[in-house]
């Protein structure tokens, strides 16, 4: 074989190798790369927002830890603790400023995570004896402002005193509100809002003098309209709690999961473009299936339980598999909701701390649903 014959044919191999090599490579980088099926749109966390202090770590914990678990959703629970520009007054000591907030929503960007900022509207305006900050600077908006907050908070208690509730139908209070929903939406860049809207006990007081003898579950639905109808404005769905919705007696789940002060006809008289985050805590109550049927997207809410998360799951699984083309996209898939401060969920998930919950165990729970949700998806 002459030498140029020689040189042309280690060429020819040299090439076909090199194709082959690229050709293997590629096939292997496709399969790394295949995304697995999701089994429903939302996979979220509710949790609370951080303070600067613990910034860092928790930008951290979203990059490393939340995103490669598969978390596709954060339900940020800000409140007051943002540096609000519109209303400097009702700022937590220890807020997040504007660049802080920021650094959450770039992690977030990053990983394609939905960050859905949250305000307690309506209910969740104080806590044991401890008044928040919208009724502490505008006592005005107190629906029941004649009933004073005890040294000691004990349940049962005479006032029936869970959480105090601005009144709804006060001519000033949606001004403040929707400022704050409004910076809020703005920093998060979100295209939804999580107006929580949970256990609302105090509504329609006798002693109120502008809601008083009214029909409280238009009271109830009044006030979600007008949410709504303000975050019409920016195109941002509104998200909420669905606990005001379901009939307490009716369902025999009492009034802390359900309503039992007649805000659950509210379900009839709302939107249906709002999401319902569906909490159940100690058993897995099937009202997804109510609010999909009443034509509602809903997120099944998790908290502390692993069987009963499990369940949780396996419903929202059969749900989506079982329901008419036309509503099983109603049941978008499951949010778990952490009551530990971000510092002692990130302890927690590292094991740094170990579980101080009488009953239950909420690190337990988030990480076992997660590992079940990508089990499921990588199956065949």
């Amino acid at each position: 074989m002459s030498k140029f014959a020689l040189i042309l044919l280690l060429s020819i191999l040299t090439s076909c190798m090199s194709s082959s090599s690229r050709q293997e490579a590629a096939t292997k980088n496709s399969q790394k790369t295949k995304p697995v099926k999701a089994i429903f749109p939302v996979k979220g966390l509710s949790i609370k927002s951080p303070k600067p202090a613990s910034l860092d770590r928790f930008v951290k914990f979203i990059d490393e830890e939340l995103s490669s678990m598969g978390v596709n959703t954060i339900m940020l629970r800000i409140g007051y603790d943002y540096q609000y520009s519109s209303h400097p007054e009702l700022v937590n000591e220890g807020a997040l400023s504007n660049a802080e907030a920021k650094r959450i929503v770039a992690v977030c960007k990053k990983h394609d995570i939905k960050l859905i900022p949250a305000i307690n509207l309506l209910g969740h305006q104080s806590w044991h004896s401890k008044v928040y900050k919208l009724l502490e600077v505008y006592p005005q908006f107190d629906e029941t402002p004649h009933v004073k907050l005890p040294e000691k908070y004990e349940w049962p208690n005479a006032d029936k005193l869970y959480c105090k509730s601005y009144c709804p139908e006060h001519p000033d209070v949606h001004k403040v509100v929707f400022a704050l929903i409004d910076e809020l939406v703005a920093v998060c860049e979100a295209d939804s809002f999580h107006a929580g809207m949970d256990e609302v006990f105090y509504l329609g007081d006798d002693k109120c003098p502008r809601c008083a003898g009214k029909d409280k579950a238009k009271l109830f639905a009044d006030e979600v309209i007008r949410i709504h109808s303000h975050l019409k404005k920016s195109n941002t769905k509104m998200w909420m709690w669905g606990d005001r919705l379901i009939d307490g007696k009716a369902t025999a789940m009492g009034f802390w999961e359900a309503s039992e002060n007649g805000t659950h006809r509210a379900i009839d008289l709302i939107p249906k473009d709002i999401t319902i985050a569906d909490w159940h805590y100690e058993r897995a109550d099937p009202t997804a299936v109510l609010f999909a049927a009443k034509g509602f997207d809903v997120v099944t809410v998790p908290w502390r339980l692993p069987d009963v998360t499990i369940e949780q799951l396996n419903q929202t699984i059969s749900n989506r598999k079982n329901s008419a083309d036309g509503m099983k996209q109603r049941f978008q898939g499951m949010m778990l909701t952490s009551w530990y401060g971000p510092d002692s969920f990130m302890d927690r998930y590292y094991q740094i701390t170990e579980n101080t919950l009488k009953k239950g165990d909420s690190m337990k729970t988030f990480k076992l649903l997660f590992e079940q949700i990508n089990q499921l998806e990588k199956s065949p």
